[in-house]
C-alpha cells in the first residue's frame, strides 16, 4: 500500500501483535516453547509481542506454521483485530 504507516505503534502494528499472542496462547505454547520451535532466542518472541520488533511475512508464516495454524485463518484473525481498533 502506498503511504502506509511504519511505525511499530500504528494499529495495524497493535492488531498483529495481539493476533500473534492469541494463537501462540491458543495453541498452548509459552514464549520460550514458541522461541525453542523456530531456532530464536525467547527475547526474539518477547520483542515481537512487545512491539519492539517488527515481523516480515516470512517471519510470520513461520509462527504460523510451527503453531499449526493456516496462514488464511491468521489473516483473517488480524483482520478482525484491525476491525476492533478503528
Amino acid at each position: 500500500m502506498v503511504g502506509m504507516r511504519k511505525s511499530i505503534h500504528s494499529k495495524e502494528q497493535a492488531a498483529l501483535r495481539q493476533a500473534l499472542k492469541q494463537i501462540r496462547g491458543k495453541a498452548g505454547f509459552s514464549q520460550t516453547q514458541l522461541a525453542e520451535k523456530l531456532g530464536k532466542p525467547q527475547s526474539f518472541v518477547s520483542k515481537y509481542e512487545s512491539g519492539e520488533r517488527r515481523l516480515d511475512f516470512l517471519e510470520v508464516r513461520e509462527i504460523c506454521a510451527q503453531l499449526e495454524i493456516d496462514i488464511d485463518d491468521f489473516g483473517k484473525l488480524f483482520e478482525r483485530f484491525l476491525g476492533e481498533s478503528q
